[in-house]
């Protein structure tokens, strides 16, 4: 049986916006500098055209903002940040995923009980 394509991409799918939230959460960031950093991680890659509506997503739900700054080399660019709200959805997120990932791997050894 070939493996389905389409299964990597919805697992990742999922999980993008929570690797968002957690770069921003080591710090400030801006669009292509999230986009080099989710590459540098096989499985979270993400083109340009899907970090920045996913971007723009994530601002208007109040969980991120941004600031405009004036770059060393070229023009400005928008640096993005977690809100309060954000560090709090962030925190609630990446707990939900460690019990998450805990179950699967459980699953995965064979173990049908906790």
């Amino acid at each position: 049986m070939a493996v389905n394509e389409a299964i990597p991409s919805q697992f990742r799918k999922g999980v993008v916006e929570l690797a968002i939230l957690a770069l921003l959460h080591d710090g400030e960031a801006y669009g292509a500098e999230i986009v080099d950093r989710l590459g540098a991680h096989p499985g979270l890659a993400i083109s340009a055209g899907t970090a920045y509506p996913l971007l723009s997503r994530l601002k208007k739900s109040g969980l991120i903002t941004s600031v405009w700054r004036e770059s060393p080399s070229g023009p400005p660019r928008k640096y993005y940040r977690l809100s309060v709200d954000g560090d709090e959805a962030f925190g609630a997120m990446a707990r939900a995923w460690v019990d998450m990932r805990d179950a699967m791997d459980s699953l995965l050894r064979g173990e049908s009980r906790p």
